[in-house]
């Protein structure tokens, strides 16, 4: 036996003897002393320990190979701390310019290079665009501790941070320009120009359909002159490629949006005013104050205040009289003749009260009531319809010296009469007058003088009244009436009437009934 063989059967018999002391083994049973037994167990206890070099010859190559891997990684993570240490991380943007993995000359070269090409874009509201080109304003790039001073101050060991984090720095970059060319370059911008700008419009209430919505804000185009220069400033000595307006806050921002408070209050105040509906009755016509009439006259000004224009309503009901008030306006009328005549002044007609009437519409408003009405009137008439006369009136032609009374349109008392003498200054005045009264025997007096008497005393037996003194009575002194006496022996302004025609009349007409005068 070989002494190679002797030894391994040594180790064998010590690890034999070690595996039964693991499991526990004290003695080998008798049993297990016969030749072919002990042989089978050698043979299993050799495999064993086979199986054991192998597990242990694994378990250190995994070791080794781990430790290999960590060293790696460890190197590796400490050069590329020492790599950033000079380096600026990856994702890094100095002043909107990618300066991934570049030193700080390399960075510079880069600068130099596109300060030298520099233009700066504006990008401006509605899409437009203007630049300041780095030629215009004498620019040059001037070498200086900027760009170390950021490397110096980022953490190299934070590097691997830069995998999925990006860094956005600022940084002023060395550069000189002409200051007083770039001040004129920014006022000779297009978007500078006042004509160019429009002014930004608030959020505000506004009516549509029935009701007060809110309009939303509107930005405009008005530039904020300090921000956008020092903008312009900023972005050049950063030597930042582009400048947008809006997101800078060049532009004049509204002072109200949609979402202000004051606007949805103000909105929800004018809308409370639209409640009323206030229907006129102008026979056959009506004028109809409703929501889209009352809209107009409630105003918000720019602080949103909310006020109600009581001065507009003044004028809408003066536009009411303007357009319906017939006393003492230019009038036509078709005489009983057939003949068309123009009648101007008199005391009849249809006025509107309007300090009344302006009245009682600011209350309609104030309650939000709905009615149908007419307006409040100082005078009436009888119709609105055509002549304002109606078809019941009587009718003096001081030409043909001619009265009607008209009854329903059709005449019911015609006759010749004698008015006022024109040459003494006595003439019928012409216009459209209102019947005041009827009465039966009544003196008629003249002007009373400094002695008491009047200057004339005439007892009638029918007194009918249509302006002040002047009306119709018999005047059983006249021999003749019509033709040209009452140039001669005219009245005193009065219309005479022969006795019996005088009785008829007065039984006919009543107060309130129109008088129309004319030539």
């Amino acid at each position: 036996m070989s002494i190679r063989e002797k030894h391994t059967d040594k180790m064998e018999e010590i690890l034999e003897k070690e595996m039964y002391a693991d499991e526990g083994f004290s003695e080998i049973d008798e049993e297990d002393q016969r030749p072919e037994t002990q042989k089978v167990m050698k043979q299993e206890r050799r495999q064993q320990r086979k199986n054991r070099r192998k597990n242990w010859k694994l378990r250190n190559k995994i070791a080794i190979v781990l430790s290999l891997i960590v060293s790696v990684i460890a190197i590796g993570y400490v050069g590329t701390a020492v790599f950033y240490s000079t380096h600026f991380f990856s994702k890094t943007v100095i002043n909107g310019i990618d300066c991934s993995n570049k030193n700080v000359k390399q960075v510079e070269e880069y600068l130099e290079k596109e300060v030298a090409d520099y233009k700066l874009i504006l990008l401006e509201a509605d899409n437009k665009t203007e630049v300041i080109e780095g030629k215009d304003i004498s620019l040059k790039y001037v070498p200086g501790k900027q760009v170390e001073k950021l490397i110096k101050g980022q953490n190299p060991f934070l590097w691997i941070e830069s995998l999925w984090k990006g860094r956005n720095m600022k940084a002023k970059i060395g550069v000189e320009y002409d200051e007083s060319a770039l001040k004129t370059q920014i006022a000779n911008l297009e978007c500078m120009k006042e004509e160019n700008q429009i002014a930004p419009v608030n959020a505000h209430p506004e009516f549509k359909t029935d009701k007060f919505v809110v309009v939303p804000e509107t930005d405009g185009t008005t530039i904020k002159t300090e921000e956008f220069r020092k903008a312009v400033i900023t972005a050049v000595n950063g030597a930042n490629e582009k400048l947008d307006l809006l997101k800078t806050g060049c532009y004049e921002k509204p002072a109200y949006t949609s979402d202000s408070k004051k606007v949805t209050e103000a909105c929800d105040a004018m809308n409370k005013y639209l409640g009323a509906t206030v229907t006129y009755d102008f026979k056959p016509n009506t004028e109809v104050v409703d929501s889209s009439m009352i809209s107009k006259w409630v105003k918000v000004d720019d602080d949103m205040n909310v006020t109600f224009d009581e001065s507009a309503v003044k004028e809408y009901v003066q536009s009411l009289a303007v357009k319906y008030d017939t006393k003492g306006k230019e009038r036509t009328f078709t005489s009983a003749s057939g003949n068309t005549v123009t009648v101007s002044g008199g005391s009849y007609g249809w006025k509107i009260d309007q300090e009344a009437e302006y009245n009682a519409l600011i209350a309609n408003i104030q309650k939000a009531e709905t009615v149908t009405r007419e307006p409040n009137y100082s005078s009436r008439a009888a119709s609105h319809d055509g002549n304002d006369v109606g078809n019941t009136y009587a009718e003096v032609n001081l030409t043909t010296q001619h009265m009607y009374y008209v009854k329903d349109g059709h005449i019911a008392l015609e006759t010749d009469v004698v008015t006022g003498n024109p040459n003494k200054g006595n003439a019928t005045p012409t216009g459209v007058y209102s019947l005041a009264y009827k009465a039966k025997d009544q003196t008629l007096r003249g002007t009373k003088k400094a002695d008491g008497t009047y200057e004339y005393e005439t007892p009638v037996k029918y007194w009918m009244p249509f302006n002040g003194g002047v009306g119709f009575h018999d005047a059983s002194w006249q021999p003749t009436f019509g033709g040209s006496r009452y140039q001669t022996n005219g009245s005193h302004g009065c219309v005479n009437m022969p006795p019996e025609m005088a009785g008829k009349l007065f039984e006919l007409i009543s107060a309130g009934t129109p008088v129309v005068v004319h030539n």
